[in-house]
């Protein structure tokens, strides 16, 4: 917490935190100071120089722009002496002279006591709507979007606003956060390329993103400096890191992957998102000149999109912990087309099972596919392109290897469904879940299988305890998925949602569900097509899309209960060793939660006697989420639902017609 100490203002005395500027404590203590440069959204420049008050530090007195002056402890600030007011007259007085008709001069002057000006400027502009250079434009332009294509030329009365070569650059990507900081009108926005139904609204909550992002991020979650590989401490510190294969949350040489050794060693900064222009929170991160140590491009300089958060989690679920290793595995599943979460998890099974005895380098082609197999792991990449070797077989996915190695090489059937970390067929994303069971849940009960988006949970459930009971859970479960939902229906990124928070609401390592970035989607809807949508409105939207995808997985053979059954590393400890990892942690619970002693049991009792309890708990949450979300406990929507939602048509009704009379049998 940041240290608090008092200072004077106008023989008040004020309580401060360190750090803050000074006209913010002025303004917390309820007086005023005009301002004409300064924006609560934009750090600040102190070059209007209106703000100036009266300091006296250590006995010394002088005036100070107070937007950039740091609260200094048992300092005494005068806002209103003859000094400071002349200074304002004078100054307003010269803004006057230049800008006569501009609303903003005119209400600054008058509160300084000013109508009219003794000055005549060689460069008086009539115009209402005159830049008055501010630089708030060019400020948003760098701190919002950090473009930098707004900026002064010129010097003293010639010194006037422009772009690059002094016309429209191309760089310019219209996001209007000019537009909305300048304080006359000079900069105006048009809104008839797409005809939104208020472009204002649209601008409102988009422009408070950018403000959080500029204020926060360097702070919080870093996204403009690291992107998501900031994730990586953050589930490295919590145990929630997958390592090998899901059996650890943490390894000792994470920092050979984290977001510190990837902005030191690899990440080319200073560039904005290639992924949709303008958008502040600039999460896109790309390496430049790598040279290739492998593949058909080997010895090539190339550049890198990444690596992302999934990707290093996803080398650290093979045991491969190693910088380089780690981008040319990004670099050649961008090329191939296949996914790195998918491949990284497919990979990990393999390795669990080849140091399990359960494949051999008989059936790898030779390979010895141990955890941290860099070299090797390229290889099976390469194969998979090639369309040659065990990589052919790898590429199929852990549900089809699963089934293969069962049927044809003996392999322990049971023994690889619980480490086979799939549902649906599809391989989970890169998050241990067996320490939340709304997690769990979220991840296997997701109608498209255990992707990323649903990994949000973790926190909500293990790190704050926001959902401590079954119903909470289940609520959780039924909410989020929709609002998920909903937004991707649009077309809406989820991180403005989720990766950054205002400060009040700021928690170290975890960024906060904030209903008021739920209104802001919400504003942009109703800018962009004039129809109000609120929370209960979002959810019918979204539903009636959620319930259609359910009965359309019914329609395939699919979506039923047994379809929403974990693999048991998503839900505890397989192996003795995995439980020996975590033994205090397991122990505690088996007393605390399961009333069962655990001294003197082998820890192969306790794994069993903890399977029982967490599948069981899995089990009865399902059947409270079932409920939620108006399904039959098979897990197929009830027709009720469907006529709820309005969608009760009697093609979709007759998909489902069967599961609704054998539940009632």
């Amino acid at each position: 917490m940041a240290r608090k100490f008092e200072i004077t203002v106008n023989d008040q005395k004020v309580k401060v935190v360190e750090g803050t500027w000074l006209l913010a404590a002025i303004r917390e203590a309820g007086h005023k100071v005009p301002t004409l440069c300064h924006h609560k959204d934009l750090a600040p420049d102190g070059n209007c120089r209106m703000c100036m008050c009266e300091v006296e530090v250590n006995g010394e007195r002088k005036l100070v722009t107070t937007c950039n002056f740091p609260v200094v402890e048992g300092m005494t600030v005068n806002t209103e002496t003859d000094k400071v007011n002349k200074h304002r007259r004078v100054l307003a007085e010269m803004y006057l002279s230049r800008w006569p008709n501009v609303p903003t001069i005119k209400k600054l002057a008058k509160q300084c006591g000013v109508t009219e000006s003794r000055f005549e400027h060689e460069y008086r502009d009539e115009n209402r709507k005159a830049c008055i250079l501010c630089g708030k434009c060019k400020r948003a332009c760098s701190e919002f979007t950090m473009e930098h294509i707004l900026d002064f030329a010129g010097r003293g009365v010639k010194r006037h606003m422009t772009m690059p070569f002094n016309k429209v650059d191309p760089h310019c990507v219209a996001c209007t956060s000019c537009g909305y900081v300048c304080p006359t009108g000079a900069i105006q926005v048009l809104d008839d390329l797409n005809h939104p139904a208020s472009g204002g609204k649209i601008r409102r909550a988009g422009m408070k993103v950018n403000a959080e992002m500029a204020r926060l991020d360097d702070d919080q979650c870093r996204m403009r400096q690291v992107g998501t590989a900031n994730i990586v401490d953050v589930m490295d510190k919590y145990d929630l890191l997958p390592v090998k294969n899901y059996m650890y949350g943490s390894h000792e040489e994470t920092w050979r992957i984290d977001s510190k050794m990837l902005k030191e060693k690899y990440f080319t900064q200073g560039a904005t998102d290639g992924c949709w222009p303008g958008c502040s929170m600039a999460c896109a991160k790309g390496v430049d000149g790598f040279e290739l140590k492998t593949g058909p491009y080997k010895g090539d300089k190339v550049i890198v999109d990444g690596p992302e958060y999934e990707t290093a989690g996803a080398a650290a679920n093979m045991g491969c912990f190693d910088g380089d290793f780690l981008v040319e595995f990004n670099f050649y599943c961008d090329t191939y087309g296949v996914d790195t979460i998918s491949v990284g998890t497919c990979v990990a099974f393999v390795m669990e099972a080849f140091e399990a005895g359960q494949i051999t380098t008989e059936h790898t082609g030779g390979m010895e596919l141990n955890f941290g197999a860099a070299d090797e792991t390229l290889e099976l990449l390469h194969q998979m392109a090639r369309g040659e070797g065990f990589g052919v077989d790898v590429g199929q996915g852990v549900r089809w290897l699963k089934n293969k190695w069962a049927k044809e090489y003996g392999a322990d059937a049971a023994f690889l469904q619980d480490i086979g970390m799939e549902s649906k067929g599809l391989e989970y994303s890169e998050y241990v879940s067996k320490e939340s069971l709304a997690q769990q849940c979220g991840y296997t009960m997701a109608i498209k299988g255990p992707q990323h988006d649903e990994a949000w949970l973790i926190f909500m459930d293990m790190v704050n305890n926001q959902l401590p009971t079954f119903e909470d859970k289940a609520e959780a479960l039924h909410y989020y998925p929709l609002w998920r939902t909903w937004f991707g229906l649009l077309g809406l990124c989820k991180l403005c949602w989720n990766d950054v928070v205002p400060s009040d609401n700021f928690k170290e390592d975890e960024p906060a569900k904030i209903p008021g970035h739920v209104r802001g989607y919400f504003d942009f809807f109703e800018g962009m097509t004039g129809i109000k949508v609120d929370e209960d409105k979002m959810l019918e939207q979204s539903g009636r899309v959620y319930t259609l995808q359910k009965v359309m997985c019914r329609m395939l053979g699919f979506g039923t209960r047994k379809d929403d059954m974990p693999p048991y590393r998503a839900v505890g400890p397989v192996t003795e060793v995995e439980y020996e990892s975590r033994q205090e942690r397991y122990d505690g619970q088996m007393k605390k939660l399961i009333g069962v002693d655990p001294e003197g049991k082998t820890t192969a009792e306790k794994v069993a006697i903890l399977r029982e309890y967490r599948m069981d708990q899995y089990v009865k949450t399902m059947d409270v989420v079932y409920e939620r979300r108006g399904w039959t406990k098979n897990g197929v929507p009830k027709i009720s639902r469907l006529k709820e939602l309005g969608i009760d048509m009697p093609e979709l009704v007759e998909i489902i017609k069967a599961d609704q009379e054998e539940e009632s049998a």
